[in-house]
């Protein structure tokens, strides 16, 4: 893993630090979610083995931690390329959300997310990096929060916060 500079409150100031030191010491940091529909279907990764938190664990189209000073939007876009190279789509800003969870490892997540939403179809051209994502599905969201309630530990703790606490944000409904 690089050395990757995001934004984090240290102080109550935002300042540049290390991406791996922010969740180290549970500090709240700036990120991005993307979530990209076909309707009623989200297109949601399973993140590669070599993640250095939450591997193999089921999550949303795409999520990332802006580079000090990167505008969200060029984040969200960036990492649709990088992760899923998925190009010419445009994500849509739905809103900012705010959660904390214990990642793992000793590895806490307290994040300020811009979340946004792009409309695509199902035959969409989802190129994965594997070093970011080992396998990608469909799901409609009524199945998504099924599996969830039945298999949670399969789901990274944000895809289970983002379904039970802002579907209405999210998605403009609840699942």
């Amino acid at each position: 893993m690089t050395d990757i500079m995001i934004p984090a409150w240290v102080d109550g100031t935002l300042q540049p630090v290390e991406k791996l030191e922010a969740h180290l010491r549970g500090l709240r940091h700036k990120a991005v979610s993307v979530f990209v529909l076909a309707g009623d279907m989200l297109l949601i990764q399973r993140r590669a083995l070599g993640k250095y938190h939450t591997p193999g664990l089921w999550a949303n189209t795409c999520c990332t931690h802006p580079e000090w000073d990167e505008p969200d939007l060029t984040c969200a876009t960036r990492r649709l390329n990088e992760e899923l190279g998925i190009r010419n789509l445009t994500p849509v800003h739905r809103g900012q959300v705010r959660y904390r969870a214990d990642v793992g490892a000793g590895l806490i997540e307290d994040e300020v997310v811009e979340v946004f939403a792009a409309n695509a179809s199902q035959d969409l051209d989802v190129r994965p990096d594997p070093d970011e994502v080992m396998e990608t599905r469909w799901i409609a969201l009524r199945d998504l929060s099924a599996e969830i309630a039945q298999t949670p530990d399969i789901f990274t703790p944000w895809l289970r916060i983002y379904m039970a606490e802002h579907s209405a944000l999210i998605f403009g409904h609840s699942p």
